[in-house]
């Protein structure tokens, strides 16, 4: 069994940033951030957060980045023809914290302390989703944390993916579709909207 300590997902990346809600990792290589609203793991004992922004930009910001395609076919033959693009920009990805391991087992509700920076950063596989999706207090963690732009899409990505991941998807369908209402009573609009993405 896939435990908090171990991971059958290769880590992607390190923490570069952190504080008491969410962090900012480093991939290792250019465009292998998780997806978004994906279950990631940070550090040892693993702090748990959601993908809810990536980004790949220059290293250096002080050197934007250039258009280098005007003459190329396809993008593959632009990064062929200019190897050093891979060394002038890196990927990052946000997440949102929404729990944490401790000796009594996984909760889900901010950690003491934040990752320490240089954590390794692995992406959860299904088992550890669903092992960590059985309870569903997370969610009001991430309805609070999400700010209104990202909301509806942060949480209707990380609900379809847990979904997915469960192998009794209809039945825990109905359990997430209740958890929500409960925590958006107030925001019919943006439960309808996650109502229909997790439908889908």
């Amino acid at each position: 069994m896939t435990t908090a300590g171990t991971s059958a997902m290769p880590r992607v990346g390190e923490v570069i940033e952190a504080n008491s809600a969410s962090f900012v990792a480093q991939c290792y290589r250019l465009y292998t951030a998780p997806p978004l609203g994906h279950l990631v793991r940070a550090g040892s004992p693993a702090i748990f957060g959601v993908v809810c922004r990536i980004a790949t930009e220059p290293l250096d910001p002080s050197r934007p980045v250039l258009a280098r395609g005007e003459g190329a076919e396809t993008e593959e033959e632009v990064y062929q023809e200019n190897p050093q693009i891979a060394r002038l920009l890196t990927s990052r990805f946000d997440a949102l914290i929404v729990g944490h391991q401790t000796g009594q087992g996984q909760q889900q509700h901010l950690p003491p302390l934040p990752p320490r920076v240089h954590s390794f950063v692995h992406p959860c596989d299904d088992q550890e989703v669903v092992q960590f999706t059985t309870c569903l207090d997370f969610i009001r963690l991430l309805v609070t944390a999400a700010g209104p732009a990202m909301n509806e899409e942060v949480i209707g990505a990380c609900l379809s993916g847990i979904i997915a991941a469960h192998p009794d998807r209809e039945e825990f369908r109905m359990r997430v579709g209740k958890a929500m209402a409960t925590e958006l009573a107030g925001d019919l609009p943006g439960l309808n909207a996650i109502l229909r993405r997790i439908s889908a």
